[in-house]
């Protein structure tokens, strides 16, 4: 998700709104975990439960560093013989390679599927198109179904519009795209990353890479943490910003005249040291971006917000579609 180039068109963001879209899904890759000790080992390398995962159901999970730190954010779900993990393509490499270390006498080998799986995003009103693929959609989020032609996945709605997601057979889906586009407006890969924006789901790029503890890009509220589940990488951090008091950084939605990942923020009253970062960042509707900014919750008080330095664009803070959970 980068701002500086925009193939984004008024009539993407207008189709998303009055009719729908589909978008090819260039910024993903794609790690398979199979073998008998797969859902075992990554229960134990992951935020959240592997272990309880059906097959009817993805999750997002993260993978921290022994400090806590995300090094990879996932939607994950189960197909036939593999824990299928979907992940930002400019990570997706050192992530699998790490994991892979780690694997040590257990039966799990994860191998990248990214040269043969493909995923496509959908927004807006596309149920007609989807059920010439799937007999059943997936209603709730992150319910799953799947067919003959891979998985659809239900995610959160953005800009009070539906998503989904098919990930199936390069082969499988380039057969069907002529069809989708007599049906649907076909729109860029950034589309989906200005969705998931507006959708308040963060992703880890590799500018972001061991920056945030989960809750910082609010993991937790979306349900990509399971504090029961047992030991994995940086669980105690992770655990004790949940439990020792109020979470004094969370993740917002911003708009501004430019932004890119991994930029710094400052805030007007204290311009010495930064207060915040940006996670993604996506062409917005009508010019500049819109963003995911990580954030002390104190510097949306009072006082402005600048990226890259105390003089630098201005950020505009927009609600997100959840609230974060009251402090008992």
């Amino acid at each position: 998700m980068n701002s500086q180039t925009s193939s984004l068109a008024a009539a993407d963001f207008e189709a998303v709104r009055t009719a729908g879209v589909h978008m090819p899904l260039t910024q993903f890759g794609v790690i398979d975990v199979k073998g008998d000790d797969a859902v075992a080992f990554l229960h134990n390398q992951l935020t959240n439960d592997v272990q309880h995962l059906d097959a009817s159901t993805a999750r997002l999970a993260g993978y921290c560093s022994a400090k806590g730190r995300l090094l990879g954010s996932f939607l994950m779900w189960r197909t036939a013989d593999a824990v299928r993990l979907l992940i930002s393509h400019d990570i997706q490499a050192p992530v699998q390679k790490r994991l892979s270390m780690f694997v040590l006498r257990a039966k799990a080998k994860l191998s990248d599927a990214t040269p043969e799986v493909a995923a496509v995003g959908f927004a807006g009103d596309v149920r007609a198109a989807l059920s010439g693929i799937f007999d059943a959609l997936p209603d709730g989020i992150h319910v799953k179904v799947e067919g003959p032609h891979g998985a659809l996945i239900r995610v959160p709605d953005a800009a009070g519009r539906p998503r989904f997601l098919w990930v199936g057979t390069k082969a499988d889906i380039e057969a069907h795209l002529p069809e989708l586009d007599e049906k649907l407006r076909r729109g860029p890969a950034e589309l989906w990353d200005w969705l998931d924006i507006h959708a308040g789901e963060p992703r880890i790029t590799q500018p972001t890479v061991e920056q945030f503890v989960p809750q910082m890009v609010n993991f937790d509220v979306l349900g990509g943490v399971n504090f029961k589940k047992g030991c994995y990488p940086g669980q105690e951090v992770v655990a004790r910003s949940q439990y020792r008091g109020t979470i004094k950084r969370r993740t917002a939605l911003a708009h501004g005249e430019t932004a890119a990942p991994g930029a710094a923020l400052f805030h007007s009253d204290d311009p010495g040291q930064p207060c915040g970062m940006v996670v993604n960042a996506a062409p917005a509707e009508g010019g500049g971006v819109d963003c995911l900014v990580e954030i002390k919750l104190a510097a949306l008080d009072n006082g402005s917000v600048h990226v890259g330095a105390v003089d630098g664009p201005r950020l505009d803070f927009l609600p997100l579609p959840y609230a974060f959970p009251s402090d008992v």
